[in-house]
């Protein structure tokens, strides 16, 4: 009988935390530790932003560095996880009748591998990623989560990678560290607190959640992922905060686990 998966959304911040050891990626392996071991992750990350939806259809996908003015030895990482096309398949049958593209050009970027070389460290679990449709309003995310959501019965671990709180043009570049911004402290403890009162719609419509969202989510592209984490949710599912914390003071490294 296969084990009823969670589903996690991992703030995954800057990428160098993809060689860090620090208290965010230590939580992270913690998560890996803990979990049932699944057949295979479908990622949904901030970083496969683009018209239309797309997965990677490849039995080998690579390793994608999609950032700038970072070390050396971040761009030398390789994350050599498998790819799985049934997974594919069964995602597309899912979604259906939604087209979606069986891409064999992507890969896995930062958004999953900076955080999954710390979950998975040995690679060794397949991994697909889902693109996010940025052509699309809150409330579709939302719903491909749900239609996804019969995969935690059949051992696929569904994740988020994004930051609930993600505004770069107030990040301290290079201040370390930074005291957290008023309004980031407080869209993050809101987004927590509907979280835990299952109220999920009003997360869907953040946009009317006031100035504090409007400064913590200035592009959408790092909060969608949550939304399909929140629909892959029942409401049974217990709840947790594993990893938490603000870097830079205005992106968010809380991760969300249901079940």
């Amino acid at each position: 009988m296969t084990t009823r998966m969670p589903t996690v959304f991992f703030g995954h911040g800057n990428p160098m935390n993809a060689l860090h050891d620090n208290d965010w990626t230590r939580g992270w392996a913690a998560i890996g530790a803990s979990l049932p071991r699944p057949r295979a992750v479908l990622s949904i990350s901030a970083h496969w932003y683009l018209p239309g939806t797309a997965v990677t259809a490849t039995i080998a996908p690579r390793t994608i560095h999609d950032f700038g003015g970072f070390p050396r030895e971040l761009f030398e990482v390789q994350y050599h996880a498998p790819g799985d096309l049934d997974l594919v398949r069964r995602v597309r049958e899912l979604l259906n009748p939604l087209e979606v593209r069986a891409d064999l050009g992507w890969g896995l970027d930062h958004g999953t591998w900076s955080v999954l070389r710390h979950v998975f460290p040995a690679a060794d679990v397949p991994v697909v990623q889902l693109s996010v449709d940025e052509s699309q309003p809150a409330a579709f995310h939302y719903g491909l989560g749900k239609l996804l959501r019969p995969l935690r019965d059949e051992g696929i671990l569904l994740i988020g990678s994004g930051d609930v709180v993600h505004n770069l043009h107030a990040y301290a570049w290079g201040r370390h560290p930074a005291e957290p911004f008023d309004w980031a402290l407080r869209f993050e403890e809101q987004a927590r607190a509907l979280m835990l009162q299952g109220d999920h719609q009003s997360l869907v419509d953040y946009e009317l959640l006031g100035e504090d969202a409007e400064l913590s989510v200035p592009t959408p592209e790092h909060y969608l992922p949550l939304l399909y984490v929140l629909g892959a949710s029942d409401e049974g599912d217990a709840v947790t905060f594993p990893v938490e914390g603000m870097d830079g003071g205005s992106i968010s490294m809380l991760s969300v686990q249901f079940g």
